[in-house]
């Protein structure tokens, strides 16, 4: 039984990658609001990327493709961080509120005001 290290470190890195996948999309669907669901996909998308792309890394060696796998790795951290910067900013200057500690799921989401729940309870609250 002859297994390689570098086998292992593969399997290793693609697993904590598909883990941070896991993580990433757990976090969009539980999360309150829009900045800490986007803070949940964009750390863990890099990192699962940045993981699975270390383990084709170590399994291709050191050649041509690992080197442009180190590019698209580069190139994924930039685009990715960056577009989760300016994506938060744009939410936060259009006016969307983040969620406050003490407020009930779906107060503060500014997705959830145009619901027609929302609208009648609105409503009906401003009649009596």
């Amino acid at each position: 039984m002859d297994i390689d290290i570098r086998v292992i470190l593969t399997g290793f890195f693609l697993a904590v990658g598909c883990f941070l996948f896991l993580v990433a999309s757990i976090g969009v669907i539980r999360f309150p609001d829009f900045f800490t669901r986007m803070h949940a996909a964009g750390k863990s998308d890099s990192l699962g990327q940045a993981c699975i792309i270390i383990g084709l890394i170590i399994y291709s060696g050191f050649n041509q493709v690992s080197l442009k796998l180190l590019m698209i790795m580069v190139t994924v951290f930039i685009i990715n961080t960056t577009a989760t910067h300016y994506l938060a900013k744009a939410a936060y200057m259009k006016g969307v509120k983040p969620w406050v500690k003490g407020c009930k799921y779906g107060e503060a989401d500014p997705f959830a005001i145009s619901s027609p729940t929302n609208v009648t309870r609105k409503k009906a609250k401003a009649n009596k």
